[in-house]
């Protein structure tokens, strides 16, 4: 029986839970639910993964500095990690939601992920980063706004409008990675979605009838915030709507300097926002398209993704020919060069009062320099893989940042090329060893026939420059030293390269991948290890109490207690808390430390 004191003591710390749990107005929740779902947006039935029952999934909309809390459950069949595209994750790589810092949530399991959005505003997306899984759905709109004492840059728009585009198949991503297992490639797509639905009817011959289609319903002279993502596997999309311009005024958590296009260019993993003002007459319904780009357009004209844009007013249904994509068949750069129309706004405060341009990234000296370069598949040991320099990356039993904290040897090695290597393509788990605020040069260097787009995480970089050939030193000469847009994800076209400075000043294991998701599961990918050599909490959080383990850990994995079913969320709170209060004294993680464990199954 308790003692007095210890009953004491127990009603003191359920007073602290408590006032706690009621005072947290700068945390933001959200209750994730990852499961199958059948869905025809193609129509054609399919199984396909939905967030709390909706796919795409819901929007994270949360305010700069806001603490997050997404609970995932993982109703899947197989290992789940959710990742958080572009946001930077300051000082916790631990939340990344990748393999090399991750352990993944089992079936049946929940884990809460804790992240605060520090210092950061702009447009991004999640979506699932294990098994290929994106390719079934998973993915939904992550908004950060400015808080209120910051001024955007332009007139507070009347709306959000978020839209994820993509291309996508009618097969689940199971087939498609046992295709890609197999050697093959995944073949023309069967579709481009918008917002998880296929193409409105413009065309009787090419799409079929009864597909739903997206409609966004509008109102005559008010303007609109579009946020695009293009969360497809490998199509770069050509985004437009029909009589309207797009003033782009925001990429990736970067104000843009303001510009009309007629359309817009979207790579695989890119995020662009919008400003679009409703000021056509409402004779029609007008036509949203997305597109592929740097293909035989007659072949895949099938493939289109059309939704419609209605006005309140509108008189009928859009009807006629779709709006043109860029005709650039006979001009190459065309693309590349509205690509480097897109600049920074150095005189626009970001998430901070002070103006972004107060960061002159031209006149800091670089530390490292690699050149990361690309070629089409090739085979290593009787499997099909996809290499940066001659290497293509396998992923650790044991996550990466899990086994330096638990100092685990021989699980990878820090001395990834900087540069292509001679002999043969190795498949190996090899890192780039960053230097701490040290400044990294990365050139993209694409030799395949392929567009590709690259994505760091932890980080936004600044894209200097871009151009068809092999890179060399003189390319520096070109650089963009003063506006290039910083952003966490860059193209790379074929035959071409892509340069971008990083300011290594966030602590932590960080992946660097091709976002096309054929070539990152083949092994396209690696990370960037960065490490302040004063240990310090002011540098990188520790190991958050409800830590997954596995690989070479798997032992140190603890539960306290299963699933509270038919509770209010108060009782659950108070029991939750008391069993974990109870088990305090005696529950020790491995470094000495009290600590709670959160962990459970469903």
């Amino acid at each position: 029986m308790a003692s007095f004191s210890s009953l004491s003591l127990l009603f003191v710390y359920i007073s602290l839970f408590l006032s706690y749990s009621y005072a947290e107005d700068a945390t933001v929740s959200y209750d994730f639910v990852v499961s199958y779902i059948t869905a025809s947006p193609l129509g054609v039935p399919q199984q396909v993964i939905a967030i709390n029952g909706k796919f795409p999934g819901p929007v994270i909309n949360v305010t700069t500095n806001n603490n997050v809390k997404v609970n995932v459950k993982n109703k899947l069949d197989e290992d789940l990690l959710m990742t958080w595209d572009g946001v930077q994750q300051r000082r916790t790589s631990w939340q990344d939601g990748v393999l090399g810092t991750n352990c993944p949530i089992p079936p049946k399991w929940n884990w809460t992920y804790n992240f605060q959005v520090k210092d950061q505003i702009g447009s991004f997306f999640y979506f699932p980063s294990l098994n290929f899984q994106r390719a079934s759905g998973g993915f939904g709109g992550i908004i950060i706004n400015n808080r209120d004492v910051i001024a955007i840059p332009f007139s507070t728009p009347d709306q959000d409008v978020p839209i994820m585009i993509g291309d996508w198949y009618t097969s689940n991503h199971t087939a498609l990675r046992r295709t890609l297992n197999g050697g093959k490639d995944l073949g023309m797509p069967d579709g481009v979605l918008i917002n998880g639905k296929g193409p409105y009817r413009y065309n009787d011959t090419l799409v079929p009838d009864g597909i739903d289609f997206e409609t966004i319903d509008v109102h005559p002279g008010k303007t609109y915030r579009f946020r695009v993502s293009n969360v497809g596997i490998s199509t770069s999309l050509n985004f437009r709507i029909q009589n309207h311009n797009l003033l782009l005024a925001e990429t990736e958590g970067s104000y843009t300097v303001q510009q009309n296009y007629t359309s817009l260019d979207i790579h695989v993993g890119q995020t662009y926002s919008f400003l679009v003002t409703m000021d056509q007459n409402a004779s029609t319904d007008y036509y949203i398209v997305a597109s592929a780009r740097f293909v035989n357009e007659s072949v895949w004209r099938r493939v289109t993704g059309v939704g419609i844009l209605r006005y309140s007013n509108s008189k009928g249904k859009a009807s006629g020919p779709l709006p043109e994509p860029p005709q650039d068949q006979f001009d190459k750069t065309f693309s590349m060069n509205q690509a480097r129309s897109i600049r920074w706004n150095v005189s626009a405060s970001g998430a901070r009062p002070n103006p972004q341009g107060s960061f002159k990234y031209g006149s800091i000296n670089v530390t490292d320099v690699y050149v990361l370069r690309n070629k089409p598949p090739v085979t290593i040991d009787g499997k099909r893989r996809t290499t940066l320099n001659g290497i293509s990356f396998v992923n650790p039993h044991t996550p990466i940042r899990l086994a330096d904290w638990y100092k685990v040897k021989n699980v990878y090695t820090a001395d990834f090329p900087k540069g292509p290597i001679t002999g043969p393509p190795k498949m190996e788990t090899k890192i780039i060893n960053g230097t701490f605020r040290g400044f990294m040069e990365v050139i993209f260097q694409n030799n395949d026939t392929k567009m590709q787009s690259y994505h760091m995480d932890g980080y936004a970089f600044f894209v200097v420059g871009m151009d068809y050939g092999e890179w060399t030193n003189n390319s520096r000469g070109t650089y963009n030293k003063w506006d290039g847009i910083a952003r966490s994800t860059t193209q790379v076209f074929p035959g071409a390269w892509t340069a971008v400075l990083i300011s290594l000043d966030n602590v932590g294991i960080w992946n660097i991948r091709a976002e096309n998701l054929d070539t990152w599961y083949l092994g396209q990918e690696t990370y960037v290890k960065v490490v302040n050599p004063e240990p310090t909490n002011k540098t990188e959080l520790p190991i958050p109490d409800n830590a997954l383990f596995c690989g070479a850990l798997s032992s140190r994995q603890k539960y306290v207690f299963n699933k509270i079913t038919k509770h209010n969320p108060f009782s659950i709170s108070m029991i939750s808390f008391s069993i974990l209060l109870l088990n305090f004294t005696t529950s020790l993680d491995y470094s000495g430390h009290k600590t709670f464990l959160l962990q459970h199954r469903s």
